[in-house]
């Protein structure tokens, strides 16, 4: 099974890797905010404990974020042929839990790929993007440098977990989509088959 965790900074062009990636792959997209509301509107007790939570301001717990992967991981592991994970995870102990996670389901991040694009293209990407996408913080410099700042400083931490297990990728961001998206899956190709840093139950089991 092919996993991917694939990081970008707001206006990187991240989503239409993604969507180039799913469909070449064969993958499903996991991104925390979509699972989230997908179990809001579900109804389910991880969605209910999330609302919970969100309604009072409350940030959603590490363990129930994994809960939904967890969830969405059973549903589609007979169908897919992986996952690509969307800005997650974003700390080190998210990483190391989503280590335990997939090893749980006998598999592994395969490697981490960040697309980087410099601040100023950046901002003059995501303003123009602004211009149509309706979306407030694509219209206000001081928020898009804010996000940015957030995803550097949150990259930072999880790719030298990623880079000790010699898994992380940095990609420049900037040229042909097309260019960008052969570059990636040329990284991707490289860890199709890797061993899990962190062992398979079924090893645990051959160890014990």
């Amino acid at each position: 099974m092919l996993n991917i965790v694939l990081f970008g900074p707001p206006g990187a062009g991240k989503g239409t890797q993604s969507q180039k990636l799913i469909a070449h792959y064969n993958l499903v997209h996991l991104s925390t905010g979509d699972l989230l509301r997908a179990q809001i509107a579900q109804g389910t007790e991880l969605g209910l404990t999330a609302k919970k939570l969100m309604d009072e301001g409350l940030l959603v717990p590490d363990e129930v974020v994994i809960g939904m992967i967890d969830y969405a991981l059973q549903a589609h592991k007979q169908t897919a042929s992986g996952f690509i994970f969307d800005g997650f995870p974003r700390t080190v102990p998210q990483a190391e839990r989503l280590d335990q996670l997939m090893a749980q389901h006998d598999s592994g991040i395969n490697c981490m790929i960040a697309l980087e694009v410099p601040e100023e293209e950046l901002v003059a990407r995501l303003l123009e993007r602004g211009k149509t996408s309706g979306r407030p913080d694509d219209q206000d410099e001081t928020k898009i440098r804010r996000r940015v700042t957030v995803y550097n400083t949150e990259t930072a931490q999880v790719a030298g977990y990623y880079a000790a297990q010699k898994k992380f990728h940095a990609l420049n961001g900037i040229g042909p989509i097309d260019s960008i998206f052969g570059q990636i899956c040329a990284i991707i190709d490289q860890h199709k088959s890797p061993v899990p840093e962190t062992p398979t139950a079924a090893t645990r089991q051959v160890q014990a």
